[in-house]
């Protein structure tokens, strides 16, 4: 089971890479999700996959005295989902609007979208 696992976690890092070097930004944000998750599965992976007994330790012991399931990598996992989830949002907000304001995704025609004959911007305050 966890072989399998390892060949798809392989998978979303190479189609994530793939969609990353894109010249198109909606692509590149469905990387960053693949991305994403690949970290997130790669995490529940490595966590161990074994059925094990909650980490509840019994009466008259300091430490559980059997196998326990580790609850660390689901709560690091949880966390990654709503933080990746979040920054899905904001990138996807980011897209549109310039989309909106240039009229393109890719970002070859977003490199000469500067105006050209203006001043520079003020480098320092």
């Amino acid at each position: 089971m966890e072989a399998a696992l390892v060949f798809l976690v392989a998978s979303f890092f190479t189609a994530s890479i793939y969609l990353l070097l894109s010249k198109h930004v909606i692509r590149m944000l469905l990387g960053a999700v693949l991305l994403g998750n690949g970290v997130n599965l790669l995490i529940f992976t490595a966590g161990r996959l074994t059925r094990e007994v909650p980490p509840i330790i019994t009466e008259g012991f300091e430490v559980p005295n059997y196998a326990t399931a580790n609850p660390l990598p689901q709560a690091l996992i949880l966390t990654a989902i709503v933080i990746s989830f979040s920054f899905f949002a904001f990138l996807l907000v980011l897209s549109y609007r310039a989309y909106q304001q240039l009229g393109t995704d890719d970002t070859e025609e977003m490199r000469f979208a500067e105006p050209s004959g203006e001043a520079p911007p003020p480098q320092g305050y």
